[in-house]
């Protein structure tokens, strides 16, 4: 069995000292031994930002997308060997932004991986402008007088479009970072992670003092009851999204893979998909 130390690569992450996703990545690393993966199970397939550059430093397959495209990327990966286990990894601009449309889709689809966003409330690549999940009145260079847009809830979001598993956690609780990936892993169907991680270049508002002054765990909640929609949508309204844990989980729905029919269970890798003399006539007939 792989331990953690098989998913390091040689390839050293030059993220900005201090950034949360140096314990994305751990997290990850750990949670990938945890649940029995050896590296050759694993693809990781990221978009673009700094959060894109994770594909890259774990040692597993992995292909670094296009901005907003890695979850067509990861489901593609997905249909075509079901054997693996897929994660996707993005950041808030690359997810709620140009990929909207992907994580939207993605979520009602329930196809059986994992998207792990890289919140940092801001474009840090680009060098500090106002992301989606960036708040109200919030400054930066593409906002100079402040953002007069709302921020996005991504719990809310995935709640609205009938996800199967939301959580939220935030990269200093690297324990609880790894325990809900490895649940997300676990989890038949779609697993959105949101995972809050400060930018200590280009956020100077959600920082990690910031954070621990305000995220409220979802078990410190009396009566929280994950399997709950509406109590979990409630909660993060009250709480205006700054919810962390296992926020919602809906076992009952199948994942997209297992209702298509006559999808095999093997990866394609596996089968002899080649066809007779005959077969490839008939198939050419059906086109004439």
């Amino acid at each position: 069995m792989a331990t953690m130390k098989e998913f390091r690569n040689n390839v050293k992450p030059n993220w900005c000292p201090g950034c949360g996703d140096f314990s994305i990545q751990a997290a990850i690393q750990r949670a990938a031994a945890n649940v029995g993966l050896e590296p050759e199970n694993l693809a990781l397939i990221s978009g673009i930002g700094c959060s894109g550059r994770i594909s890259g430093y774990i040692n597993c397959y992995g292909l670094h997308g296009i901005h907003g495209r890695s979850l067509p990327i990861a489901q593609g990966v997905k249909m075509a060997n079901r054997e693996l286990t897929v994660l996707a990894a993005g950041g808030d601009g690359d997810g709620f932004a140009i990929g909207m449309g992907h994580t939207v889709h993605a979520i009602r689809r329930n196809m059986n991986i994992t998207y792990i966003v890289m919140d940092n409330q801001i474009y840090g690549l680009t060098k500090g402008q106002t992301s989606p999940r960036s708040a109200t009145g919030f400054v930066t260079k593409s906002t100079p007088g402040g953002s007069i847009e709302s921020s996005i809830s991504p719990v809310e979001l995935a709640l609205s479009v009938g996800a199967t598993f939301v959580a939220q956690s935030f990269s200093s609780d690297l324990k609880g970072l790894t325990e809900l990936i490895e649940k997300g892993i676990q989890h038949e169907g779609f697993s959105l992670i949101n995972v809050f991680s400060p930018c200590v270049t280009y956020n100077k508002v959600n920082t990690y003092d910031w954070f621990k002054e305000n995220i409220v765990p979802v078990d410190t909640i009396e009566g929280y009851d994950p399997h709950d929609r509406i109590k979990a949508m409630s909660t993060s309204m009250q709480y205006k999204g700054l919810i962390t844990g296992l926020i919602y989980q809906n076992t009952e729905q199948k994942s997209y893979e297992s209702l298509v029919k006559g999808f095999k269970e093997e990866g394609l890798v596996n089968q002899d998909i080649r066809l007779s003399e005959e077969d490839f006539a008939k198939l050419v007939a059906e086109f004439a």
